[in-house]
């Protein structure tokens, strides 16, 4: 389904570049049945209405961001896919007056993107509306395990827990952090106790002189 690189190149500078889009056509892709709800095996038709007749391209985006050639469909209902191919096992192409049609057989993963209808006239690059065309995304739940039923008459031991080092490497800093700290404190304490005790006895000592001179 890829085109050749020259056309690729083409291709990507047509989006990239606005310079070379033009305002005289009009161009545009549909759907004509409901494609929001897209299943594998469905049949994709897509419809690429212009106002001029001058043959279409087909092509294709995927998620990547990747161009892919699908068919040239020329003004005389001329279908042209990859690799100079006449038919494709995977789509078909057809034209009726001024509208370009596009069909995928049956859709693929392989398929899901952005189809795009593009148009040279005078020289200059004409791209539609991009017109996605992705399967549903399914969500799917996690069963629910149930856990091991007891066996009647047997008690089973805990296992024994592997002691995690992290753990036990905070709780020996946290131990030497209260060393550090109380330990410190403690005696700055008993140094005040200390200081105190000296305090009260030389004072007790002094007051007994002054009373003893007084008498």
């Amino acid at each position: 389904m890829d085109g050749s690189p020259a056309l690729l190149l083409l291709l990507t500078l047509g989006f990239c570049c606005p310079g070379i889009h033009g305002q005289s056509l009009q161009i545009r892709v549909r759907s004509p049945k409901d494609i929001s709800q897209l299943r594998v095996g469905q049949r994709l038709e897509l419809e690429c209405w212009t106002d001029r007749n001058s043959g279409a391209f087909w092509i294709r985006q995927d998620r990547s961001g990747t161009l892919h050639f699908i068919v040239f469909i020329s003004s005389m209902s001329r279908a042209t896919f990859s690799r100079d191919q006449r038919t494709s096992p995977r789509f078909e192409a057809s034209k009726h007056s001024t509208s370009y049609y596009l069909v995928v057989k049956s859709f693929t993963p392989q398929d899901e993107g952005n189809y795009f209808c593009m148009m040279n006239f005078n020289q200059m690059l004409f791209f539609s509306p991009g017109q996605p065309a992705f399967l549903p995304v399914t969500t799917t739940v996690a069963p629910t395990t149930r856990g091991p039923t007891p066996k009647h008459g047997i008690t089973e031991e805990p296992s024994p827990k592997t002691p995690d080092p992290e753990r036990r490497m905070k709780e020996d800093l946290d131990f030497f952090c209260h060393i550090f700290i109380w330990v410190p404190l403690a005696g700055a304490c008993l140094l005040l106790l200390v200081a105190l005790a000296i305090t009260i006895v030389l004072c007790r000592r002094t007051r007994r002189r002054r009373c003893r001179c007084k008498r």
